[in-house]
């Protein structure tokens, strides 16, 4: 089985792509990876790119929505598709810098490791606007205020999780905003890691400040009942 997998969601990432893909192919040389592209019903020509460049790399895969599903949707098609035990996500738009991916990826795989689950990057120095600033800064601490999921930034898409236990959580549109509380919610272990940031090579963002608002008031609620709603019980096998 292959020991990494990385996830990569992306619509409309044309500009960006092929310069992400070679990033990672650098980053990661020398290691036992695939990386999953789920082209998110892209129409801007990057289906033709990756269909080109899937000649060449044999460590590339590429899945493909029919619709447009979202990044939540697009992160678990890649994660059920993935054959590495240890799956890294990051954004298809350039602005999570590939070189942090060994970095995000260590914890996981350090002896004594086996109660840590995700691996969550936290960007330092971010390259936006000064409104997403303003905005994100906002929606994590009413986030942390009401799950006191002790995560500064789970907006960034560095993430490194065991696959299975990902897989294991319920899904819903947008959960990707969620996983570090979705994990402790599931007893597991929480690690993070701060990692840079860069500037959008190209294209333009998918999503604004009130689109994230609304969606993120209620998938809040939703997450809190799910945390209040947890199984508590585990099972302990009984020798015969």
């Amino acid at each position: 089985m292959t020991e990494v997998s990385i996830v990569i969601p992306a619509r409309n990432e044309a500009s960006n792509i092929e310069t992400l893909l070679d990033g990672i192919e650098a980053a990661l040389a020398g290691r036992d990876f695939e990386i999953v592209v789920v082209d998110d019903a892209s129409d801007d020509g990057m289906a033709a790119i990756l269909s080109a460049r899937l000649a060449r790399s044999p460590v590339l895969r590429v899945l493909r929505h029919d619709v447009a599903g979202g990044q939540s949707a697009a992160v678990h098609s890649g994660v059920r598709a993935a054959r590495g035990t240890i799956c890294a996500t990051l954004d298809g738009d350039g602005q999570n810098p590939p070189e942090e991916l060994p970095r995000l990826i260590a914890p996981l795989l350090a002896e004594g490791a086996e109660a840590v689950g995700l691996v969550a990057g936290q960007r330092v120095g971010r390259q936006d606007t000064l409104s997403k600033k303003l905005a994100s800064r906002f929606a994590n601490a009413l986030r942390q205020k009401v799950l006191n999921d002790h995560t500064r930034d789970t907006g960034c898409g560095l993430k490194a999780f065991r696959r299975e236990a990902f897989l294991a959580l319920p899904y819903f549109n947008h959960m990707h905003r969620y996983l570090p509380a979705l994990f402790a919610r599931d007893g597991w272990q929480v690690a993070h890691v701060d990692v840079s940031h860069r500037a959008r090579g190209g294209g333009s963002s998918h999503y604004n400040n009130l689109q994230r608002g609304l969606v993120g008031a209620v998938d809040l609620l939703g997450v809190a009942w799910l945390i209040r709603r947890r199984k508590t019980a585990r099972p302990t096998e009984v020798s015969r």
